[in-house]
C-alpha cells in the first residue's frame, strides 16, 4: 500500500520547503521510499496524491524486476545506443562505479546512507567534492534510465533525499572557479618547445604544425576539438569568417552549428595551411593535446591545460575592449554571466596598456 506524508523545512533565509515522501509498505515492511522537496505546500500534496495513485496503478512496485547497480550498470554499457552517446568522462565514471561497493546493491533499494558510504570511501581515497559529486550525478542518470530502457525498478528519488545532505556534509561539492592563464614568458618557452617537437617529424608525413594550431586556439578561443574540426567548405575568406559544427552547448550539441570571425592573424593561419582533405586541421584532437602536454611536462610549466588557451583568448578580447556580447560570437557562450566568470580572467596592468592607448 502507498501512502505519502509532507514535512516542513525552513530555509536560512526565512523560506519555506515542503518535503514530500512517498511510501510503499507491504506487511508492514518499508519496500520502496522516494522523496521529493516543493517550495508550496500545495503543489507537494498534489505531486504525492500523483504518485501515491501512480504507484498503486502499477501494482504494488515490489512485483517488478531489480537487479544490482552493477548489473544496471553492464546493462548501460552494453546498450549500443546510449553508450556511444556517453561522453568521455561520464564513461569513465561509470566504469569506476562498476568496481565500487555500492554496485553491490539492489536497484530498487538503495538508501541516502548507502550513498553517503560511498562518498565518505571516495574522499578517504584523495577524491574531491566535485569529482565525487560526479559519481552521484552519473549514477543518478543511470538510474533514471532504467525502467524506461530496461524495465528495471530502480529508486533513483532517492537523491532527491541525499543530494542536499551529502552537500551539507560537504561529501560533494562544485568545482573551484578555474582562473590560470599562461604567460608571456610561459607561451614563448611552448612556441620553441612545440617549433622544436615539430620540425623532428615525429608524425611523418602528417607532421603536426603544433606552434600555429597553438596560436589559432588562442586567436578563435575554440576548444582543440573544435579547431580539428573545422571545414575549408566552410571558411568564408572574404568575410573571414568559418563555421564551427556542433558546438559543445549543455541544452543541444547536434546540429548546434556557429559562425564564428577569425579575428587578427587566426584567418592568414588557416589559409596557409596545406590542404590534406576536407578538414584544416586534419589530426587528431588527442594528439594534439598529448604533444602539447609532453613538451609543458619537459619545460616545467605546472597546472596548464590546454583549454586554458581558450581562457587566455577570452581575456585578451576582453583587455581590447569588446564587449561580452561580441566575446561570446567568438567563443559560442550563450550564458554570458559563464562567459564573465568562468573564461576570463584579467591581467590588472593590461588596463594600464588601454588606457595608455586611449591617450
Amino acid at each position: 500500500m502507498a501512502s505519502y506524508y509532507i514535512e516542513t523545512r525552513k530555509l536560512k533565509n526565512g523560506e519555506s520547503r515542503f518535503k514530500v515522501t512517498i511510501v510503499v509498505k507491504k506487511s508492514s515492511r518499508i519496500i520502496h521510499r522516494e522523496c521529493k522537496t516543493l517550495k508550496k505546500k500545495a503543489l507537494a500534496k498534489s505531486y504525492g496524491l500523483k504518485r501515491v495513485a501512480e504507484l498503486e496503478a502499477e501494482g504494488a512496485l515490489n512485483q517488478k524486476k531489480t537487479v544490482s547497480l552493477g548489473e544496471l550498470l553492464d546493462m548501460f554499457m552494453s546498450d549500443r545506443d546510449l553508450w556511444a552517446n556517453t561522453g568521455r568522462t561520464k564513461r569513465y565514471v561509470i566504469q569506476l562505479l562498476r568496481d565500487c561497493d555500492i554496485a553491490n546493491i539492489d536497484s530498487n533499494s538503495l538508501k541516502t546512507s548507502d550513498l553517503i558510504e560511498h562518498c565518505r570511501n571516495r574522499k578517504s581515497t584523495g577524491a574531491g567534492g566535485a569529482t565525487i559529486y560526479h559519481d552521484v550525478a552519473y549514477l543518478r542518470s543511470v538510474m533514471k534510465k532504467a525502467k524506461p530502457v530496461f524495465n528495471i525498478a530502480a529508486n533513483y528519488q532517492v537523491f532527491e533525499e541525499a543530494v542536499p545532505v551529502l552537500i551539507d556534509m560537504r561529501l560533494i561539492g562544485k568545482s573551484q572557479k578555474r582562473t590560470r592563464r599562461p604567460t608571456t614568458i610561459e607561451l614563448e618557452k611552448l612556441r620553441k618547445g612545440l617549433e622544436k617537437r615539430q620540425s623532428f617529424r615525429p608524425n611523418g608525413p602528417t607532421r603536426i604544425p603544433f606552434v600555429d594550431i597553438l596560436e589559432f586556439s588562442i586567436l578563435t578561443c575554440m576548444r582543440i576539438g573544435e579547431v580539428c574540426s573545422i571545414r575549408w567548405d566552410d571558411l568564408d575568406k572574404e568575410n573571414k569568417t568559418v563555421v564551427v559544427r556542433d558546438r559543445k552547448d549543455p541544452r543541444k550539441k547536434a546540429g548546434n552549428h556557429m559562425l564564428v570571425p577569425l579575428l587578427g592573424e587566426s584567418f592568414d593561419i588557416a589559409v596557409t595551411q596545406p590542404k590534406r582533405g576536407e578538414r584544416i586541421f586534419p589530426f587528431n584532437p588527442r594528439s594534439v593535446s598529448t604533444g602539447f602536454q609532453r613538451v609543458r611536462n619537459e619545460l616545467g610549466i605546472q597546472d596548464l591545460r590546454y583549454h586554458d588557451l581558450r581562457r587566455e583568448g577570452a581575456s585578451r578580447l576582453f583587455e581590447k575592449g569588446y564587449s561580452s556580447e561580441e566575446v561570446a560570437q567568438v567563443t559560442g557562450h550563450r550564458n554570458l554571466n559563464v562567459l564573465w566568470q568562468v573564461y576570463t580572467q584579467l591581467f590588472p596592468h593590461k588596463l594600464h596598456e588601454k588606457q595608455a592607448g586611449k591617450n
